[in-house]
């Protein structure tokens, strides 16, 4: 096994991802990536954010950070605001918090509460709305992370959703942190 490396002098970036950006800093069909948003060398993402996802990526120089941050066995918290199509009865936030059945099993119970719409930028290319079906928020925690996990949570209980954004990643949130900025801890 790798031994993962600790730097004399860690650093952790947290990256407020845009729309539309791949977690990775290279793309053979030239889509954006990290490269175009950060020029520090020798970061890693810990973990991934999808491509249609925005919010909170951690990236870091020190390896034993990020095994921690993306180990199943770490559990490491994550809070996604989600905006879905519908407002979600009881019997759908409670089959949330209680774990559904997804195609590669069981998920763990995750927490969900409602939420009001959050304050946030405006999303490009923006969500598409439907006239006569209404959205809402919720905010969900899972120490999963497993692929797309809490937008097939979501539509397995009815509720597509149309729009996320990782908000929390353990104790680091993207708080003060503008869409497409970065700000660095060491």
């Amino acid at each position: 096994m790798k031994k993962q490396s600790t730097p004399s002098s860690p650093l952790i970036v947290l990256f407020n991802k845009p729309f539309n950006v791949l977690s990775q800093f290279t793309d053979g069909d030239n889509r954006q990536t990290l490269k175009d948003f950060i020029a520090l060398p020798n970061v890693y993402a810990a973990g991934r954010l999808d491509r249609d996802s925005e919010g909170l990526l951690v990236l870091t120089n020190d390896g034993k950070l990020q095994h921690k941050l993306t180990h199943p066995k770490a559990k490491t918290s994550k809070t996604y605001w989600v905006q879905v199509e519908g407002e979600p009865d009881e019997q759908a936030i409670n089959a949330l918090r209680s774990g559904v059945e997804l195609k590669d099993g069981l998920t763990a119970p995750a927490n969900v509460k409602r939420i009001p719409p959050p304050e946030l930028w405006e999303r490009n290319p923006p969500v598409r709305f439907r006239k006569h079906i209404t959205t809402s928020w919720l905010s969900i925690t899972i120490s999963e992370g497993r692929n797309r996990q809490v937008r097939r949570m979501t539509a397995h209980v009815g509720y597509p959703t149309l729009r996320l954004v990782r908000y929390r990643v353990g104790n680091w949130t993207i708080d003060g942190i503008e869409n497409g900025e970065y700000i660095t801890l060491s």
